[in-house]
């Protein structure tokens, strides 16, 4: 079943969702829209999402789009024309992979860049409105239990408004982050790999830059030990700046720690003109850097009633910008396969959730595959970065087709099709 369709499969069905970020409220309203009775539970005292601009491709803004999002989308977002690789240089052209004016056209869905803050804002408004979901915050879980048919959160602190039947539910979903508290309860304590790379973020306003000097694209600078991408967010009255370099001996993984614009110069020093220009101008108060981590595929992700989506399961490094995308598709895909193994009775739980990770860990490992590659090819230098350049001319964006054409909200459905003619 498709997100959108306003299906009442899971109605009186009870959902607990851990995690009130992207991946969390995303799920809760798709859950929320296959008629299921949700409750999230976030550990801080506010919905906020830290960090700068994030990139919605269209295998994610197609299912926002599916929950009635695309005007508000619209409104806060950016519609870039495509993606342009450039020498760190000498900003020469290497490749590009051009979207157009309206990626609908090509692959059925916007691609759209956007503040993380904005969509949360989005997200949490369309929750906030839904009365099936309900938000709790100063809610951290700290343990569960499941018995029989129910699974029952334990949380640091019970708020004196939650009764103790609002702490049980069918199914229980971990959408915590990359330091997952359900992961460790579920199959142990376990540390994420630090990568050698550090990442800045930076917010410029497009007020302050020359005329024509941003183009409307994302645009990566690829360099030795490093490289630069920027793109406009908050329809364009922003520029983003992720900035990635080798480092070692600083692993501090925090989305707030702030970072000294004399450091970020100095780690690009004698890059281009532009991107000299954009550092120069950065927001002090937005400049932030942090370690990246993340992690191997993992063999499982849930058992029982309990299950993992998003950065819980398949953290992404930044480098093929899915991360977000990764998370929207897997509310969507578990949704569709709770409401396709629903029947009069109950839902096929362990069914649903065993079909889950079938159709996710295959992708979600092949983009935290990719995006790990990407981490050393964007950082070769000599006779490698001329063969790399080379090889991307000649690809022009193939990976990137079959990327962005995945549908999740069909994905269910044509498995069931796939599986039906194959029955004997």
């Amino acid at each position: 079943m498709k997100a959108g369709a306003h299906t009442e499969a899971l109605h009186g069905k009870e959902i607990l969702i851990a995690g009130g970020g992207i991946g969390g409220l995303t799920a809760a309203l798709i859950m929320a829209q296959h008629g299921a009775q949700v409750r999230v539970f976030e550990q801080a005292a506010t919905f906020s999402e830290a960090g700068a601009g994030i990139q919605l491709s269209p295998n994610c803004s197609r299912v926002l789009h599916a929950l009635g999002l695309a005007e508000a989308l619209d409104a806060h977002g950016f519609l870039p024309r495509g993606t342009q690789f450039r020498h760190w240089r000498r900003g020469g052209l290497i490749t590009e992979n051009m979207l157009g004016e309206d990626s609908a056209a090509k692959y059925g869905a916007p691609y759209y860049h956007i503040h993380r803050g904005d969509l949360l804002s989005i997200l949490l408004q369309a929750a906030q409105a839904d009365e099936r979901i309900q938000l709790v915050t100063q809610a951290q879980v700290r343990g569960f239990t499941v018995a029989g048919q129910r699974v029952t959160v334990e949380l640091n602190d019970v708020p004196a408004t939650l009764s103790a039947a609002e702490l049980c539910g069918d199914l229980l979903l971990g959408a915590d982050g990359i330091h997952s508290k359900i992961r460790e309860l579920l199959w142990g304590p376990s540390e994420p790999d630090f990568t050698g790379n550090i990442a800045w973020r930076a917010l410029v306003p497009a007020t302050q830059l020359p005329s024509e000097l941003i183009k409307p694209v994302t645009t990566v600078w690829w360099g030795p030990h490093k490289h630069f991408v920027h793109y406009y967010v908050r329809g364009g009255d922003l520029v983003n700046c992720v900035c990635v370099v080798e480092k070692s001996g600083w692993t501090v993984e925090s989305w707030t720690q702030p970072g000294e614009l004399a450091e970020l110069q100095a780690d690009f020093r004698g890059w281009h003109d532009d991107v000299q220009q954009l550092m120069a101008q950065a927001d002090p108060n937005s400049l932030f850097k942090w370690a990246l981590f993340d992690r191997q595929p993992m063999p499982r992700w849930g058992q029982n009633r309990v299950t993992l989506l998003g950065d819980a399961c398949h953290p992404t490094l930044p480098f093929m910008a899915q991360g977000a995308a990764m998370a929207i598709e897997d509310g969507a895909i578990l949704a569709a396969c709770l409401a396709a193994r629903s029947g009069d009775a109950d839902v096929d739980w362990q069914t649903a959730l065993e079909r889950y990770e079938t159709l996710r860990k295959p992708r979600t490992a092949g983009v935290q595959r990719g995006s790990r590659r990407n981490a050393k090819v964007f950082h070769l230098r000599g006779v490698q970065a001329w063969l790399r350049n080379r090889a991307a001319r000649v690809a022009q964006g193939a990976t990137v087709d079959k990327l962005y054409s995945y549908d999740p909200l069909s994905v269910v459905e044509k498995s069931d099709a796939e599986a039906r003619v194959t029955r004997p």
